[in-house]
């Protein structure tokens, strides 16, 4: 009954956790900062070292930021509908945020 292994496959980089991105990274001699990089930086930094091409369709952590700040911007906005008593507008404003955060969340 026993001496067969299964097979290990190799994850991906993108199905990697940080933590194993970065004992990854911290294994290749000119990386250096590791435990300052987040997801992305690391997944590039790996890519780099090894010699493969990024993925030019892939969107970048600065779009996040970007749509975070929107999400902002319409919150305080809501906000002042809401103190108005004007249900509608914040109505509106709450479905734009919704959107936006699902944006955020296929993005990465």
């Amino acid at each position: 009954m026993g001496g067969k292994k299964k097979e290990t496959k190799e994850k991906t980089l993108e199905k990697m956790t940080a933590t194993e991105l970065r004992s990854l990274a911290m294994e290749i001699p000119n990386v250096t900062g590791v435990h300052g990089m987040n997801k992305n930086e690391l997944i590039n930094e790996i890519r780099s070292a090894r010699g493969i091409s990024n993925e030019s369709g892939k969107k970048s952590s600065g779009k996040v930021r970007e749509l975070k700040k929107k999400i902002r911007e319409l919150k305080t906005k809501r906000e002042t509908f809401l103190n108005d008593d004007n249900q509608k507008m914040a109505d509106l404003f709450r479905k734009k945020i919704i959107r936006l955060k699902k944006k955020t969340r296929r993005v990465d």
